[in-house]
């Protein structure tokens, strides 16, 4: 399980999962806010299955 989620992507992720989890919190939603777990596991984990299919990589190559 290879990164795929870098950068910019993964800060959004984070910045908006934890943002749907917080106005769930505070009511001003509904409880499917809790869906910002997702965006906010992939962006600290760095890793998305969504993105596999389509092969998509966002993170820059490491070189050795």
């Amino acid at each position: 399980m290879s990164q795929n989620v870098g950068g910019i992507d993964r800060i959004l992720r984070i910045v908006v999962g934890l943002a749907l989890i917080g106005l769930a919190l505070a009511g001003q939603i509904g409880w499917w806010g809790y869906i910002g777990v997702v965006p906010l596991l992939t962006g600290v984990i760095g890793w998305c299955p969504a993105y596999l299919p389509f092969g998509i990589k966002t993170c820059k190559a490491r070189q050795a």
